[in-house]
C-alpha cells in the first residue's frame, strides 16, 4: 500500500536539518533562558538569535517578534489584549477566518462589550473589499480588523498589503492570521503595514508547539498569561528553546530555497489539478484554487460528484489506502459540523457532496498525484479498489 500524504496544510513533515538543529539543542544546552549564569546566557542566546532571524526574513526589528506556543496563542494574544487593552470598540472580521480569529473575536467582543461585525464575501469567498471600506467609512468608532492572508482550507489569498494600507487610512489597527503564508510567501512587514501578525513553525517543515506573534513596536499591548517576564513580559513562561532553534532553521532554510520549493510544489498542484480535469471532469475546485494569482501554491480544495449516501465513505476509503488529507481543515475533523468555510461560499447542491482538502509540499511527487487519481476514480467508478 502507498503513503501518501497531501495534508501540508494541516502539518508539515519537519526537515531533517530542523530535526537535527532541535536535538543539538536539547542535548547541549540545558540552560533556562532567564537564568543569568552561563549555561542560562548560552540558552538566551538561542532564544535571542533566533528572534533576530526570524526579523530579518520579515524586515523588522528584533523587538517585534514574540515567539508562543503557536499561531492559535498569537491570534488570541492580539486580538484579546487588543480589545481589553487599546480601546477597541468595534471588530471586524469574516466568518471564513479560522476558528483561532472567530472565537477570539467571539470572545473579546463579549467580554469587553464591543461590537463584532462581518465582512461580505464574494462569489468566490473572499472579502469583499468594497464592503469593508463601506464599513470602515461608515463610523469613526476605534476598530480592529482581522483578515486572514491565507484561507488555510480553500487557499484564497488577499491583497493584504492593498487591505492594510486601507483600513490604515481610516485609522483602523490591522491582524492578519498568517499560519499559511509565512514560509512560502516573501512578507515584508516595512511594505505591509499590518500591525500584528501570526504564524506557528509546524506549517513551514518546523517542529510543533511553537510559533510566533508579530507585534508592531509600541503597541500597548499587555500579556493574557502572567508569571515571569520572558518575551519582554508580552507572554510569560519558560520558552522552548530547542523549538525556538527548530522554528528559526525551518525559516531560514523555507526563505534559502523558496523560489525553487515553491515553483516545485506549485507544479504538484497544477499536475493534481490536470489530472482531475482529465480522469474526474465533473469534480470541482472550491474557492479560487483555479486561479494561481489569487489562490495558494500549496493546496486545492475539490468538490467532488459523489452521492452524499457514499459521500461517507469517501475519507475511509483514502485512509485506508495509505492516503492522508482533509475534508476540512484539520481543526474541525474531529468535528460532525461540516467546514464553515464552504458552509459560508458553495451552492447548497455542492454542500450536499464531499469536498477534501489536497495539500502539497516539497516532499510530495507527481506519482503520488497518480496514485491518488487512480483511487479516486475506482471509488467514483465503484470499482473495488
Amino acid at each position: 500500500m502507498s503513503n501518501v500524504y497531501f495534508d501540508n496544510a494541516a502539518t508539515t513533515q519537519i526537515r531533517e536539518e530542523v530535526l537535527d538543529r532541535i536535538m543539538q539543542v536539547m542535548r547541549d544546552v540545558s540552560g533556562n533562558p532567564s537564568s543569568t549564569h552561563a549555561v542560562g546566557r548560552s540558552a538566551k542566546s538561542i532564544v535571542e538569535n533566533a528572534r533576530k532571524t526570524v526579523a530579518k526574513i520579515l524586515n523588522v526589528s528584533a523587538g517585534e517578534i514574540f515567539f508562543t506556543s503557536g499561531g492559535t496563542e498569537a491570534d488570541n494574544l492580539v486580538i484579546n489584549s487588543a480589545a481589553r487593552d487599546l480601546g477597541i470598540q468595534r471588530i471586524i472580521t469574516s466568518r471564513i477566518e479560522h476558528h483561532a480569529v472567530l472565537h477570539a473575536a467571539e470572545e473579546a467582543a463579549r467580554t469587553n462589550n464591543i461590537k463584532l461585525e462581518y465582512v461580505n464575501l464574494k462569489n468566490c469567498g473572499t472579502p469583499d473589499e468594497k464592503h469593508l471600506e463601506e464599513m470602515l467609512r461608515s463610523s469613526e468608532e476605534k476598530t480592529l480588523v482581522s483578515l486572514m492572508h491565507v484561507n488555510n482550507e480553500v487557499g484564497n489569498m488577499i491583497d493584504i498589503e492593498a487591505v492594510a494600507t486601507m483600513c490604515k487610512s481610516y485609522g483602523a489597527l490591522v491582524h492578519s492570521d498568517m499560519v499559511q503564508s509565512i514560509g512560502h510567501y516573501n512578507i515584508d512587514l516595512q511594505k505591509i503595514p499590518v500591525d500584528y501578525i501570526a504564524a506557528a513553525a509546524h506549517k513551514f517543515h518546523g517542529p510543533k508547539g511553537v510559533g510566533f506573534a508579530f507585534v508592531r513596536k509600541n503597541s500597548g499591548l499587555r500579556p493574557l498569561i502572567y508569571g515571569g517576564s520572558q518575551e519582554r513580559g508580552l507572554r510569560a513562561g519558560t520558552e522552548g528553546v530547542h523549538n525556538i532553534a527548530g522554528l528559526e532553521t525551518a525559516m531560514e532554510y523555507a526563505y534559502k530555497n523558496l523560489e525553487e520549493e515553491s515553483a516545485y510544489v506549485k507544479g504538484i498542484k497544477d499536475y493534481f489539478a490536470e489530472r482531475l480535469q482529465e480522469e474526474i471532469p465533473e469534480a470541482k475546485l472550491n474557492g479560487n484554487c483555479s486561479n494561481s494569482e489569487k489562490s495558494t501554491y500549496t493546496l486545492l480544495n475539490v468538490c467532488l460528484p459523489i452521492a452524499s449516501e457514499k459521500a461517507l465513505l469517501l475519507l475511509f476509503q483514502l485512509d485506508m489506502k495509505g492516503i492522508s488529507c482533509s475534508k476540512g481543515s484539520a481543526c474541525q475533523s474531529g468535528s460532525d459540523k461540516g467546514s464553515h468555510v464552504l458552509q459560508e461560499i458553495l451552492s447548497g447542491e455542492d454542500l450536499g457532496k464531499p469536498s477534501v482538502r489536497f495539500s502539497f509540499s516539497k516532499y510530495n511527487t507527481k506519482a503520488d498525484v497518480d496514485y491518488v487519481i487512480e483511487i479516486l476514480k475506482e471509488f467514483l467508478e465503484g470499482v473495488p479498489a
